[in-house]
């Protein structure tokens, strides 16, 4: 029999890679008629080994029959680096050689699904007269909010959305939400002054209302509100929940963290059950000298075990500099910290994230509330404290403090200014001492809270009814559909 041949490009970038190729992963497990093709951008970026590592060990793992991985040709004019908008640059440029790609192969695929940035690649598949769907790697309120203030930008103008800086104390009423949205939780690019980065933000979700529909890596029973306002609004394209789209194997780092892994778990293994409280803010999460005391200090006071993902900070270059996997930022910590609690904590560069939330020692996690992160602690039921750093994960940190009563809240509101490489305010010590007990001292009906989501989590993929499950089984009829009618 002949597969249904998709074609899926994720975006360049371990967090959005990883959850795209496990997603090609699920299709073709719960659907065998189904094959898919995984484009691959051919780009210098911080994470290009990296990448590359990656995809090379997913070459070898999956069945090639079922899931085939191209990495186009290297750009003949690539943007430089200093380009503001790098990564927007370099995916337009992609456009051409992944319509040359899908052309080689001689047959046509049945659809595309494409990362939530490459939307641009919807008018490659409108030539080719094959249906789009959109990979939403975050969550159904970040979804909702993009194209809740698209509809503003377009009745009233991007002025008016960016406006919203103007007193930030302000908040806005956004269906979906229980709550009213404070302005200081939204995503930082709607919030720019001068309008460049709203517009983009405002691009994107326009354009997803071309698709035929978008894919949604949450579920159902996690953000009820905002997919059911979703869902029921005629102007947005049929959405389906299908997460929590997770790679239980880890996150593509190299062999070289072999060493760190097994020293980590180790001192894991070492320690009484629910008693370490693990610090981890991302692959781009860091902090200044002035930060990091503060931290110490509070961890310090709390009395509690912990395990501390402590980075050193980089320079940021524009396509995308990271602080070091190797190196702890050991010059920051207050004279003496380390000997001093040397007995309770353990201090660490990279972290295998994955691997640390499934183990049994871990009580609660200290997180940025990036989108993978908050399903990884659900999944695993590990209780979280929200501490944003960059991109949507303010909102993320509003939604589980306020909306679900997941989390409990160190800050909901702190960011990272890359360039200047500070936050926006310093969370004092007192701070993290007030939120590091709270979290492991969570009251009953938080803990049971996280306990039935995280019962959900596994239940929803389930093919016996599973909510994620039959929203997968609904897109796979609408290809179908498509192709019938296409005939």
């Amino acid at each position: 029999m002949t597969k249904t041949e998709l074609v899926i490009v994720p975006t360049p970038g371990m967090g959005h890679l990883l959850s795209t190729v496990e997603f090609a992963k699920l299709i073709v497990r719960t659907n065998l008629n189904i094959s898919i093709v995984v484009l691959i951008y051919h780009i210098e970026i911080n994470e290009s080994t990296k990448i590359q590592s990656y995809i090379d060990s997913q070459s070898l793992e999956v069945d090639p029959t079922q899931i085939v991985f191209i990495t186009l040709p290297p750009l003949s004019n690539p943007p430089d680096s200093s380009d503001p908008n790098f990564l927007g640059t370099v995916i337009l440029r992609q456009n051409s050689l992944v319509k040359k790609a899908v052309q080689d192969r001689h047959s046509k695929p049945a659809a595309f699904v494409l990362d939530l940035i490459n939307v641009s690649m919807i008018d490659i598949a409108k030539e080719l007269h094959i249906p789009s769907y959109i990979y939403f790697t975050s969550g159904a309120n970040f979804l909702h909010t993009m194209l809740h203030f698209q509809e503003i930008a377009d009745e009233q103008g991007i002025a008016d959305v960016t406006g919203l800086m103007d007193d930030p104390d302000s908040v806005s009423d956004i269906p979906g939400f229980i709550n009213p949205v404070p302005t200081k939780v939204l995503p930082w690019m709607l919030l720019d002054k001068d309008g460049v980065w709203a517009s983009k933000m405002i691009d994107l979700a326009r354009r997803f209302r071309e698709a035929k529909g978008i894919l949604v890596n949450s579920f159902a029973e996690l953000e009820s509100s905002a997919i059911h306002v979703l869902q029921s609004q005629e102007n947005v394209p049929t959405i389906y929940p299908v997460g929590p789209i997770l790679s239980l194997e880890g996150r593509g780092d190299s062999k070289s963290s072999n060493n760190d892994e097994e020293s980590i778990i180790s001192w894991l293994d070492g320690q009484p059950k629910s008693s370490v409280v693990f610090l981890c803010f991302g692959s781009m999460g860091c902090f200044d000298t002035e930060q990091v005391k503060e931290i110490a200090d509070g961890l310090d006071r709390s009395g509690h075990r912990f395990l501390w993902s402590l980075r050193k900070p980089v320079l940021v270059s524009r396509n995308g500099g990271l602080p070091s996997e190797h190196m702890i930022f050991d010059d920051a910590l207050p004279e003496g910290f380390i000997d001093r609690t040397a007995h309770k904590g353990k201090i660490i560069p990279w972290a295998p994230q994955v691997a640390v939330l499934a183990h049994q020692a871990i009580g609660g996690f200290v997180s940025h509330c990036g989108w993978n992160s908050i399903l990884e602690s659900i999944w695993f039921g590990v209780p979280l404290a929200t501490w944003p750093m960059y991109a949507e994960q303010q909102l993320n940190a509003f939604t589980l403090v306020k909306e679900l009563g997941l989390a409990v809240e160190i800050k909901i509101d702190y960011r990272w200014d890359m360039k200047k490489q500070k936050g926006n305010y310093l969370v004092k010590a007192e701070e993290v001492e007030a939120g590091v007990r709270k979290l492991m001292s969570m009251d009953n009906e938080m803990r049971a809270k996280v306990r039935e989501m995280n019962e959900l989590s596994r239940k929803v993929l389930q093919a016996n009814g599973g909510s994620s499950h039959e929203s997968l089984i609904r897109f796979f009829a609408d290809i179908n559909e498509d192709i019938i009618l296409s005939s």
